[in-house]
């Protein structure tokens, strides 16, 4: 357990993901929509904190074993697909969310068929992704050159 614990390579990017969770809540409040702590274990919002999870991977193993290594490589075809999915495949199943809650409000105005709606905040745009991005790769080499 202790060895688990102890891995540079797994922890910072699991402590620069509550960073960025944190950092949703913050962001959330700053910009004057109030305290939501929901968003601490929401997907969504600013800045993307899977984007930050991968990225700080990349930039970990690439600090660690080298630019030229196979798990390097290995880590920048995950974050690229991560961040893909994040601005593309998500972020397009959350509009559709939005669509369908406006729709069904509309459809059923008075007589719901359900109060419940489906989850809109799901994916990001490309600026939290790259937010998210930065903010993994940044924690993670001031965290591993610096001791930060």
């Amino acid at each position: 357990m202790r060895e688990l614990f102890g891995n540079e390579v797994l922890l910072i990017p699991a402590c620069c993901w509550a960073i960025a969770q944190i950092c949703k809540v913050l962001y959330h409040l700053l910009t004057g929509k109030g305290l939501d702590l929901r968003l601490l274990v929401s997907a969504g919002g600013m800045p993307s904190s899977h984007s930050a999870l991968v990225c700080s991977l990349a930039t970990a193993v690439a600090i660690r074993e080298g630019l030229n290594s196979s798990v390097f490589a290995i880590c920048v075809v995950l974050a690229a697909v991560v961040m893909y999915d994040a601005a593309g495949v998500r972020r397009a199943a959350s509009i559709q969310a939005r669509l369908l809650n406006r729709m069904l409000d509309e459809l059923f105005r008075g007589r719901p068929i359900s109060e419940k709606h489906v989850r809109e905040l799901i994916g990001h745009t490309p600026f939290e992704v790259i937010m998210g991005a930065a903010l993994g790769v940044v924690l993670t080499w001031l965290w591993m050159e610096f001791g930060f």
